[in-house]
């Protein structure tokens, strides 16, 4: 029986080696003019191709208009307009951010979105690199990634600030 034992043990395969694994943090990485942003993964409802828009008279020339998306209502926002930086011609690589804080739900026209970004959460810094004035307010830190940093724009914040939530002229 010993012999058996032994001979068991000598073939068995160890345990699998305990590997530590970092956290992570997942954003959605997006472009507004030249500034390159990663958005907070909770914080984008969905991603869509620009829709059909209706003007709302007697607001502010950065609401773009109501979209019917789904059944539903949502005012469109050109975030670049918004912010004040410069982001060229519309093109096909033009998306809209939704995004939703509390009973508010915006759609936020971006020049691109170029997918999902998984960073480690531990290449968070309060750092910022230099990006366009008007986004230092909206900005939670940048994360590391391959020697560049990617601010983190937070959409709650822009929701939910009063000068975002003012449209009427």
């Amino acid at each position: 029986m010993t012999e058996i034992e032994a001979r068991c043990r000598a073939h068995a395969a160890g345990l699998p080696q305990q590997v530590q694994s970092r956290a992570t943090w997942s954003g959605i990485a997006f472009r507004i003019g030249d500034a390159r942003l990663v958005a907070p993964l909770d914080e984008v409802r969905e991603i869509l191709r620009p829709p059909s828009l209706t003007r709302v008279p007697g607001t502010k020339p950065w609401v773009k208009g109501i979209a019917n998306v789904r059944g539903n209502l949502l005012p469109v926002v050109d975030l670049s307009d918004y912010l004040g930086v410069a982001a060229g011609p519309s093109g096909r690589r033009t998306r809209v951010l939704v995004a939703q804080e509390g009973e508010l739900t915006v759609g936020l026209i971006v020049s691109e979105v170029s997918g999902l970004r998984h960073f480690f959460a531990d290449t968070h810094t309060p750092a910022i690199p230099p990006v366009a004035i008007g986004l230092q307010g909206l900005l939670r830190g940048s994360y590391a990634l391959e020697d560049e940093l990617w601010p983190v724009f937070s959409l709650h914040r822009l929701a939910a600030s009063q000068s975002f939530r003012e449209v009427a002229l």
